[in-house]
């Protein structure tokens, strides 16, 4: 296993990368991380670089839900990063091209969990996370294919780098959500007002609480922070991916739990 140093040099690459919009390379082999769980524990390191940009981690997202992006990522299972407090944005937002390397987003169902899902508890179920789950909203994710050739970095890389991620865009937390059939919620996407895409939550692992559970199985299973009460939880998209260029206007809806708009600025 690498030590702290080992781990604060590969993580400031990735770090200086990231900030000056740099297509991320391969690291050097020898700071590589080797498996799943190195690129965890990297991506804790690059999370304390990045925290005083970014804000506070204030969540996770989870990527790589469905076959569909795993065929298209070469990628077997789901992979999770951090979200930070200055990229969480409400409702209607915008984003200039410029703060991208390739601007993407995604059509998700996000939660915000009432209570913490403590290692000691797992292994978790869809029906054992339900008591964790306070509100239920709908989300873009908004994503950054920052890297020169993904396949190229290898999935514990990936996993370092947040896997993707660059922020969101929530909606109103619904509260009142155990009446709602999840997995057959229909969402769509939508850019410059014209249909894109469509999908249902049942695209998320078959539920979107499947993917709430695997994501508090793997934290325990890496020895990482437990999801906690307050956190935020990017689920998975329901619609491949969605590439954007300026002057872009995109739309998210899922039904029962509203619409959700972002421009984005030339």
């Amino acid at each position: 296993m690498a030590n702290s140093k080992h781990w604060t040099s590969a993580a400031r690459i990735l770090v200086e990368q990231r900030r000056s919009l740099i297509p991320i390379e391969p690291l050097p082999e020898s700071l590589r991380p080797r498996d799943e769980t190195e690129g965890y524990l990297l991506q804790q390191e690059v999370k304390r670089l990045l925290a005083p940009a970014l804000g506070r981690p204030v969540g996770h997202k989870i990527g790589c839900t469905t076959p569909v992006m795993q065929a298209f990522l070469g990628i077997p299972s789901p992979c999770a990063g951090n979200v930070y407090a200055r990229g969480v944005l409400r409702g209607s937002a915008r984003v200039p091209r410029s703060g991208f390397v390739k601007l993407g987003i995604e059509c998700e169902i996000a939660v915000e969990l009432a209570r913490d899902l403590a290692p000691q508890d797992a292994p978790f179920d869809r029906d054992s996370v339900v008591p964790a789950v306070g509100a239920v909203m709908a989300a873009i994710e908004i994503v950054d294919e920052r890297y020169r050739d993904f396949r190229t970095l290898g999935m514990p890389t990936l996993i370092a780098d947040d896997f993707f991620h660059s922020g969101c865009v929530l909606g109103e937390p619904v509260t009142h959500w155990q009446h709602l059939d999840l997995a057959k919620l229909a969402g769509a996407t939508s850019i410059d007002a014209a249909v894109v895409g469509r999908g249902t939550g049942a695209s998320v692992m078959g539920h979107p609480f499947n993917a709430l559970a695997w994501l508090a199985n793997s934290r325990a299973r890496h020895g990482l922070d437990p999801l906690r009460a307050g956190e935020l939880v990017l689920l998975g998209s329901l619609v491949q991916t969605k590439w954007l260029s300026a002057g872009a206007r995109l739309g998210v809806e899922i039904e029962e739990l509203g619409a959700l708009e972002l421009a984005v600025d030339r």
